[in-house]
């Protein structure tokens, strides 16, 4: 099965695990043949509407900083963990998280990403548990055991509500592509 078929097939189990009654569902988009991954924490109010993660001011921000490095959506994949938008926006609790948790799981392993890049303190808390605040490491790589990179990073949405962490993510941003070029020479060195 190819990784659009598998992803398709991710998005009918997600079906089978609704959280809240009249939300859409918003399973990712993107490239499936990336190297980077993105994980937010839950869609908003647009990305219900549309049904595409990081469609609202903060997807905005997040294009601007994919701009920064000479990326594209299309050159990437975003989803989130929970996969559909909790009541009033609010934050998804543990029990929502653990229960869509499988299938961000599924997705990773179809891509298979060098990299996997937070976006904010629940993905972090989840995908790096028991390692810090984001506070205190955002921008700094972690390689887990399987292999694969995890950076994270504030909420694009952050810089929204507090506009001085605006360069504090351009800067952890402008990390991606260094990474990236650090995989691929440790690569073709082995």
């Amino acid at each position: 099965m190819n990784k659009v078929a598998a992803l398709a097939q991710v998005l009918e189990e997600l079906k089978q695990l609704p959280l809240y009654e009249g939300a859409n569902f918003v399973p990712g988009a993107g490239n499936p043949d990336t190297e980077i991954l993105f994980v937010g924490e839950a869609p908003g109010k647009k990305e219900d509407e549309l049904g595409v993660p990081f469609v609202g001011a903060a997807g905005k921000f997040l294009n601007e900083m994919l701009e920064s490095i000479g990326l594209k959506r299309e050159d990437i994949f975003i989803t989130n963990i929970v996969k559909q938008r909790p009541p009033e926006n609010r934050d998804p609790t543990p029990e929502e998280i653990e229960k869509h948790w499988p299938l961000l799981i599924k997705q990773i392993e179809i891509i298979n990403p060098k990299i996997i890049v937070m976006l904010g303190r629940h993905s972090m808390s989840k995908l790096l548990p028991g390692v810090g605040t984001i506070s205190k490491l955002h921008g700094k790589p972690f390689r887990r055991k399987d292999g694969r990179i995890y950076l994270p990073l504030y909420h694009p949405a952050a810089a929204l509500y507090n506009g001085g962490l605006r360069q504090t993510l351009l800067d952890d941003f402008a990390k991606i592509p260094l990474i990236i070029k650090k995989i691929e020479n440790k690569e073709s060195t082995e």
